[in-house]
C-alpha cells in the first residue's frame, strides 16, 4: 500500500484558496483575532507564572527567570524565523492551486525547523554560563536561570514542532484550528503552574516543567488537526527534504536573522537595566512580561498578513496586496491607541499585584505612561518585515529589524541609561524606532508596486 496516497481529499481543492476572495479587512481581523486569541493567552499565563514567582518574595527568583526568558525569546525567535518559509510556501503554493506541491512544503518545512530547533538547543546549553554572564547576570540569578534552562530548552524541538503545524494550518486559511492548538499550551500552563510551583515546592523549576509538558500538549494538538483535517503531511521523503531544503533556507536564513534582532536587542537592554540592580532587572523581566500581553495584538498581526499576502501574490492579486497593507496599518493604529490607554489607567494596580518594590514599581510605571508611543513604529516595522517575508524581500526585512536593533536602539539607550537611568534607557529605544518604522512601511508598498511591475502574466 503506498502511503503517500491521499486518502482524503484537500479541503482546498473544493473551493478557491480563502484569501484570494472576500473583504481584506475582514481576513485581517479574522486571522489576527484568532491569532491573537491564542497568543495573549499563551503570554498571559507567562505572565501568570512570573507572577507566581514574585509572590515567593524573593528577587532572584523573579531576576532569574527574567534572564532565562532572554535566552528563550533567542531560541524562539529563531523558530520563528523557520516558521516564516513555511507559512510563505505553503499558502503561495495554495494560492497558486499546487496543492500536492503545499503538501511537500509543510513536511519537509516541518521536519527541516525540528532539526535546526534541535541543533540550537543543543549548541546553547553548555554555553549557558558564559550566556547568562554575558547579560549580567549575578552569583544567583545564574544558578537560578541556568536550572530553568537546562529544563525547558531541551524540548525546544516539540515547540519547533508544534509552531510548524500550526503555521500550516494558518496558511491554509484555518485560523480557528490553529488558535485551538496554542491555547492548549495556555491550558496545560494554567493547570500545571500552580501545581508545580507552589503545591510541589519547586519554585522557579516547577514553571520550567510545565513549558515542556505544554509543548506536548502543543505538538499533540496541532498533529492531530492539520492530519486528520487537513491531510497535509505526505510521508517523508530524504530525497524531497534535502531538495527542499535551499529554497526553504533562502528565505529562512534571513528570517532568521531579522528575528534574532529583537532577542539581541532585548539582552542589550537587559544588561544596561543589569547596572541598576536586581530590582532593575526585575523591572525589565515585568516588562518583557506585560508587553507580549499588551500587544500581542501586532505580533499577531505580523503572522496573519504573511499568508494573506501569500496566497494573493500566488494569485496575482496585487490590489488585494497593497489593501491588506492599509487594512494591517488601520488595525496598527487603532488597537495601540486603544491598548496605551489601558496600560495607563492599570499601572499602578499593576505593580502592586506584583508587590514590586520601589525601583521596580518606578520603572514599570513608567513604561506604561509611555508604551503605545513605542510600539505604534515598532508595529510598522512588524507589518513590513511580515510584507518583506512572504514577498521575496527577506533582506529588507533583515535590514530593518538589524537597524532599529543597532543603529535605532545602542546608542539612543546608552544616552538615555547615562542621562535618565532606567526610564531614560526605554525613552531610547522608542527614540530609535520612528526613523525605522516609518522607512520600513513606505517600503512595503514600493516592493507590492515592484512586483507588479514585473508580472508577466495579466490578470
Amino acid at each position: 500500500m503506498d502511503v503517500r496516497r491521499v486518502e482524503r481529499p484537500l479541503a482546498t481543492e473544493v473551493a478557491p484558496p480563502r484569501f484570494v476572495v472576500g473583504s481584506t479587512m475582514r481576513h485581517v481581523l479574522v486571522m489576527t483575532g484568532t491569532g491573537a486569541a491564542g497568543l495573549i493567552a499563551i503570554f498571559i499565563v507567562d505572565l501568570v507564572s512570573l507572577l507566581y514567582i514574585s509572590w515567593l518574595h524573593d528577587p532572584s527568583l523573579t531576576a532569574g527567570v527574567g534572564l532565562a526568558t532572554v535566552v528563550m525569546f533567542f531560541t524562539i525567535s529563531i523558530n520563528v524565523g523557520l516558521m516564516i518559509p513555511i507559512g510563505a510556501l505553503v499558502s503561495r503554493s495554495l494560492g497558486a492551486r499546487e496543492w500536492e506541491r503545499a503538501r511537500q512544503w509543510a513536511t519537509s518545512g516541518s521536519i527541516l525547523m525540528v532539526a535546526v530547533a534541535t541543533l540550537v538547543s543543543l549548541l546553547s546549553l553548555p554555553a549557558l554560563p558564559w550566556i547568562l554572564g554575558l547579560i549580567g547576570a549575578g552569583e544567583r540569578t545564574l544558578q537560578v536561570a541556568q536550572s530553568f534552562l537546562w529544563i525547558s530548552l531541551p524540548t525546544n524541538g516539540l515547540m519547533a514542532l508544534g509552531m510548524a503545524l500550526s503555521t500550516v494550518l494558518r496558511a491554509a486559511g484555518d485560523a480557528k484550528r490553529s488558535m485551538y492548538a496554542t491555547l492548549s499550551v495556555a491550558a496545560i500552563t494554567v493547570v500545571l503552574d500552580p501545581l508545580f510551583i507552589f503545591a510541589l515546592g519547586l519554585k522557579s523549576d516547577g514553571a520550567a516543567l510545565t513549558i515542556d509538558l505544554a509543548r506536548v500538549a502543543y505538538v499533540y494538538v496541532s498533529f492531530r488537526y492539520v492530519t486528520r483535517t487537513h491531510n497535509f503531511l505526505i510521508w517523508p521523503r530524504l530525497p524531497q527534504v534535502i531538495k527542499d531544503a535551499r529554497p526553504f533556507f533562502a528565505i529562512a536564513v534571513p528570517a532568521i536573522l531579522t528575528n534574532i534582532a529583537a532577542p539581541v536587542s532585548n539582552a542589550f537592554f537587559t544588561s544596561i537595566m543589569a547596572r541598576f540592580g536586581d530590582q532593575a532587572i526585575a523591572a525589565s523581566a515585568i516588562i518583557d512580561r506585560v508587553t507580549p500581553v499588551a500587544f500581542g495584538g501586532l505580533f499577531a498581526l505580523a503572522g496573519a498578513i504573511g499568508p494573506i499576502m501569500g496566497q494573493n501574490w500566488g494569485a496575482r492579486h496585487y490590489d488585494r496586496m497593497r489593501q491588506t497593507l492599509k487594512d494591517a496599518l488601520t488595525f496598527t493604529i487603532v488597537y495601540v491607541g486603544c491598548v496605551w490607554l489601558a496600560l495607563f489607567l492599570i499601572r499602578v494596580p499593576l505593580t502592586q499585584l506584583f508587590n514590586a518594590p520601589p525601583l521596580t514599581a518606578d520603572v514599570v510605571q513608567f513604561f506604561c505612561q509611555y508604551s503605545g508611543l513605542i510600539w505604534f513604529f515598532i508595529g510598522l516595522v512588524f507589518v513590513a518585515n511580515a510584507s518583506f517575508n512572504n514577498l521575496g524581500f527577506p533582506l529588507l526585512s533583515t535590514f530593518f529589524n538589524w537597524g532599529r536593533a543597532t543603529l535605532g536602539m545602542i546608542p539612543f539607550a546608552y544616552v538615555g541609561a547615562a542621562t535618565g537611568g532606567p526610564k531614560g534607557a526605554l525613552l531610547g529605544v522608542g527614540a530609535g524606532s520612528v526613523a525605522f518604522g516609518i522607512a520600513a512601511i513606505v517600503t512595503a508598498f514600493w516592493t507590492i508596486r515592484r512586483l507588479e511591475r514585473q508580472a508577466t502574466v495579466p490578470i
